[in-house]
């Protein structure tokens, strides 16, 4: 047994470094750690030891293990969604930093923390034809937030503290306003394992340079960052122009952070009267506590907040029947709903974006005020500030107009469930049958539109995330277990086959992260979205340009990740399938068969019937 005395091989602080190399790599590790880092996705490789090594060692960060740096990469991204922290990548050199580059711009996209190393050659090597040496200097371009190429690792004091605050820099920098990737450039040269190296670490180094080996007790330095909000006479201006509108609306579009707290959104829209058009995305669709009772049992006065779901399914239908709103107030990025930015861009309204970024993220240009201002902080002052709800008969016939159409539209998606098997009616099932709490992580193409569409607000702690940023197919999968390694609460994916193929590879963090989560798989063989656009209607080459049908049997999957795999092709067998998935342990994939054209279909007949059946008046 050691004595209580002896260094801790495992704390960097206390093991002697035996060469600069290692002592460069557990200071930078030991600086992110007290940063407020706790786990890091490491890709095997060699010229990373040094990294790798430092991060395996250190007592108070997990190691997530991954073989695909591209999968790696999104696993990170997924985790940052829910921690709202960095988790860091780690890569050798060469092409494996080329495969994190797809996470990066989803991360710089959609404003998510992520901090990447990348291991490189020493300069001299760069240039030179040397195997395994590209140029990663400043890799990723305009999509991180900072870069900084590092020093060679060396044993100076000055050196050393430059470090340790690069460190700290990069965690603030990934996490500021607007939050996203850094990228670090870490060059090492031989020998990269902790082999004894004689002279390369002076033994009075810490005498002599205390500060810089050992650092500070807790971060080197600390970053405080402030939030943006409005002078007062900025926020008479948009309370006044609130006070002023009979017909309002408060539009949550996908979430980022900051996004606005579920109780100040709700205040501000129990305030003004005004209901909340939310994105599945946005963090406010399910989770407020009014959306417990069914949609034709929801309070119609305005002392409670009207969550709205169902826009993407009735306002292209009825909007132009209706008058337009006299204001909006729009949180969050561009909603997922073509058909909710299509009325925005037509409607005349004064429309205020909130951006804590001041960035602008309206593609159709008609907003008309920009709010530079902390979205949670406005929330509260404007409904602090409101003087309570407008009463007015036009706004309760405003908010009423809405709390009509969606009891009627909410009835019309429970009838079209059970009335057939289409692809809106599983991402309906999942929405409804999702337990609560529960992490739901939706893929891009059909299955975020379906659920914009289908998903009916309820009250059960649901986070739904979603990669909208780029808005790609490619990292669903790990995204969704990175999001999953993050918290204890039953982890559900969603995605489509094309989606499912692309990120097989992500199935292996199942077996060596220990996440376990229930896989929707969508498979309707091809490219479904592809049917809602005019190409449809040109075959050759719809079908094998644009639909690709594979014919892939997914089955074998199930086989050669560990998971259970079940077919089923109708609701109810769905519905039983994925209710026994999340109370069972383990991962299962649940495959739905479904015929792309015949859902699109259905979806065009389903717009109709609301076109037909919904209040115009």
């Amino acid at each position: 047994m050691s004595d209580p005395g002896d260094p801790d091989p495992r704390d960097p602080d206390d093991a002697p470094a035996p060469n600069r190399n290692t002592l460069w790599a557990r200071t930078l590790v030991g600086e992110l750690a007290a940063a407020g880092v706790d786990a890091v996705c490491v890709a095997p490789g060699s010229r990373s030891t040094p990294l790798t090594v430092a991060f395996a060692e250190h007592p108070e960060i997990r190691v997530f293990s991954h073989l695909d740096e591209r999968s790696a990469a999104f696993f990170a991204l997924g985790r940052a969604k829910r921690t709202g922290t960095p988790t860091p990548l780690v890569c050798t050199s060469g092409t494996a930093a080329a495969n994190f580059h797809p996470a990066v711009i989803e991360a710089d996209q959609a404003r998510v923390p992520m901090l990447v190393l990348t291991a490189d050659r020493p300069p001299e090597l760069r240039d030179s034809g040397a195997n395994q040496t590209v140029d990663q200097e400043k890799l990723y371009g305009d999509a991180v937030r900072w870069y900084a190429d590092l020093p060679e690792p060396e044993p100076e004091a000055r050196t050393l503290r430059s470090l340790r605050t690069t460190a700290g820099r990069a965690v603030a920098e990934s996490t500021g306003v607007p939050p996203g990737p850094v990228h670090l450039n870490v060059p090492f040269r031989k020998p990269l394992e902790p082999v004894a190296v004689e002279g390369d670490v002076p033994a009075e180094f810490p005498d002599q340079a205390p500060l810089a080996a050992e650092g500070r007790d807790g971060a080197f330095v600390r970053t405080a960052q402030g939030r943006p909000e409005l002078t007062d006479a900025e926020l008479r201006r948009v309370r006044d122009a609130l006070a002023d509108a009979d017909r309002g609306l408060i539009v949550a579009g996908p979430a980022d952070a900051p996004t606005p707290a579920r109780d100040a959104l709700a205040d501000l829209a129990a305030a003004t009267g005004f209901p909340v058009l939310a994105d599945p995305l946005s963090g406010h669709r399910f989770g407020h506590d009014d959306a417990a009772l069914p949609a034709g049992e929801r309070p119609t006065g305005t002392d409670e907040p009207l969550i709205v779901g169902g826009y993407d399914g009735y306002l292209g239908a009825v909007g132009d029947a209706w008058p337009d709103p006299e204001v909006v107030v729009r949180f969050g990025a561009s909603p997922t709903s073509k058909v909710l930015r299509n009325y925005l861009e037509h409607s005349d309204a004064r429309q205020f974006l909130v951006d804590p970024a001041a960035g602008w993220r309206e593609a159709s240009f008609t907003a008309t005020d920009l709010l530079a201002a902390d979205p949670t902080r406005l929330a509260r002052q404007l409904a602090d500030s409101s003087g309570g709800a407008d009463d007015s008969a036009a706004t309760a016939s405003w908010r009423d107009r809405f709390a009509g159409a969606e009891r009627r539209y909410w009835d019309l998606v429970a009838e079209a469930r059970d009335e057939r098997l289409f692809e809106g009616g599983v991402l309906s099932a999942v929405a409804a049958d999702a337990p609560d709490p529960a992490t739901v992580m939706v893929s891009n193409s059909m299955p975020v539109r379906d659920l914009d569409r289908f998903g009916e607000p309820r009250s059960a702690d649901l986070t739904v995330l979603g990669n909208r940023g780029a808005s790609g197919i490619d990292g669903i999968t790990s995204t969704g277990l990175g999001a999953g390694s993050a918290t204890d609460d039953p982890l559900v994916i969603v995605t489509g086959d094309l989606a499912y193929y692309h990120d097989m590879n992500g199935l292996l963090a199942v077996a060596r992260c220990g996440v376990d989560a229930t896989v929707v798989e969508v498979n309707n063989d091809g490219g479904g979205i592809f049917h809602m656009l005019p190409i449809e209607a040109f075959d050759p080459p719809f079908t094998e340009q644009f639909r690709t049908p594979h014919g892939l049997d997914f089955e074998p999957t199930g086989d050669l990740y560990g998971l259970d795999f079940e077919r089923v092709g109708d609701l109810d067998g769905f519905r039983s399938a994925f209710r026994d998935s999340v109370d069972s342990e383990g991962t299962q994939v649940v495959e739905v068969t479904t015929d792309a054209e015949a859902s699109h279909r259905f979806r065009e007949e389903l717009a109709e019937r609301a076109a037909d059946e919904l209040p115009t008046e």
